[in-house]
């Protein structure tokens, strides 16, 4: 007959001194308390499930007092009874609330800067800096701050119909596919099941597309060099002016420009090497520069040329122009927003190069538009460039022409 073991006491446990050797007092129904040779005292539960003995650990004594050791092997026992090995159960209770402690922590806000995080590397920084500057501005006050995986549709759909209603289409087309791509990240990197972002389509107003003001008739484009040529304002804007007609760079990559980019003196013709960074597919760029160009950029050399910036803030050197100064002066001539803008250099020279028969993939290659082969791109920073050298030229004196009113013949390309 097994001995009977007598419940402990509080007085027995803290009387317990620990020996040379750990031993244990016993309180029944497979409870007992280790005693170390340091002298901790554990709780632990001897049970047996499905033939094979194990041990639970409840936790050290006096944290865990008699009472509640107690409670907790009465625990034990009642999911032996019902089949359930209580040291599985207390894993996998741990592994569930570890699992919510990490889901509580994956809110939108934070996945969605892991995944800008990602895409910088591809993007130029211009870029970059819009596309989290508008998540900052519209989306994470909205539900930033909610788990991914319990954000739904609905939410995203009534901040994204406040934005709307205002009349932002654009922006909304843009933050749409934005949280498309972050629940994309977040499916991959196994932090959501399904891409709510995607659920969206079709529920917001179809974005009208919209174009630019550009000015591309030729008898208007004469107008507008000469008004450039009569600006009034900053010698450093005017020659950005001068400059902008003639590259037809986008006005981020022309107000960035930097002296240690531009080669007046270059063997093959001068040119500016614009680098991957500043380029909107992150892929870098050469812009072959006309015999006007270089007479712009010799101008305006001793004035800025001791600095970083070609065309330097007025007030801080240090920093280029700002992003709203050719679209100002643009302005200050007489030309509104409806009319004409600094982007819209590219349309004009696209759209009268185009009519003037030049090859079309030379002139998207000079305007630097997406190449749709990645590999290709890759490789094609100089593709065709004696023939971009050639139509800089050619659309510098075209520029020329109209300015002083000459009868102008543009030197015409086959296609090809």
């Amino acid at each position: 007959m097994p001995k009977k073991i007598s419940p402990l006491t509080d007085v027995q446990i803290k009387s317990a001194k620990p020996l040379a050797e750990p031993w244990k007092l016993s309180d029944g129904g497979g409870l007992f308390i280790y005693i170390a040779p340091t002298g901790g005292k554990l709780w632990r539960l001897k049970y047996s499930f499905a033939g094979k003995e194990k041990l639970l650990s409840f936790g050290p004594w006096p944290d865990v007092s008699l009472k509640r050791a107690r409670e907790r092997r009465d625990e034990a026992r009642a999911l032996l009874t019902e089949g359930i090995d209580p040291g599985e159960k207390r894993k996998l209770d741990k592994a569930g609330a570890q699992a919510k402690k990490e889901e509580a922590a994956n809110t939108f806000e934070v996945v969605a800067r892991e995944w800008h995080e990602k895409q910088v590397r591809a993007w130029s920084e211009g870029h970059a800096e819009k596309v989290l500057g508008r998540m900052a501005q519209h989306l994470f006050p909205a539900f930033g701050s909610i788990p991914i995986t319990q954000l739904r549709a609905p939410v995203i759909l009534a901040a994204l119909r406040e934005i709307e209603a205002k009349g932002n289409h654009e922006t909304v087309k843009r933050l749409r596919q934005y949280c498309e791509a972050v629940f994309a990240f977040a499916i991959a990197t196994g932090q959501t099941e399904r891409n709510v972002g995607a659920d969206l389509r079709g529920a917001l107003a179809p974005c009208r597309a919209k174009h630019r003001p550009a000015i591309v008739e030729p008898k208007a484009v004469a107008a507008l060099l000469r008004a450039i040529d009569d600006y009034q304002g900053s010698f450093v804007v005017l020659c950005a002016l001068k400059l902008a007609p003639l590259v037809f760079v986008r006005p981020g990559e022309l107000r960035q420009a930097e002296w240690a980019e531009i080669d007046l003196d270059y063997q093959g013709g001068p040119q500016w090497v614009i680098p991957a960074k500043k380029m909107k597919m992150r892929s870098a760029h050469i812009v072959p520069l006309s015999k006007q160009s270089k007479v712009i950029l010799e101008e305006v050399q001793p004035l800025t040329g001791g600095g970083r910036y070609v065309f330097p803030c007025n007030r801080t050197p240090s920093r280029p122009m700002s992003n709203m100064a050719l679209n100002a002066a643009l302005r200050r001539m007489g030309y509104d927003q409806g009319e004409m803008c600094a982007h819209g250099f590219r349309a004009m020279a696209s759209t009268l190069l185009n009519e003037q028969a030049w090859p079309s993939d030379v002139i998207e290659r000079q305007l630097a538009h997406a190449e749709r082969n990645s590999i290709r791109a890759a490789y094609n920073r100089a593709e065709r460039l004696p023939e971009r050298r050639r139509m800089m030229q050619a659309w510098a004196d075209y520029l020329d022409g109209l300015k002083t009113g000459a009868k102008v013949t543009p030197i015409h390309q086959a296609k090809g």
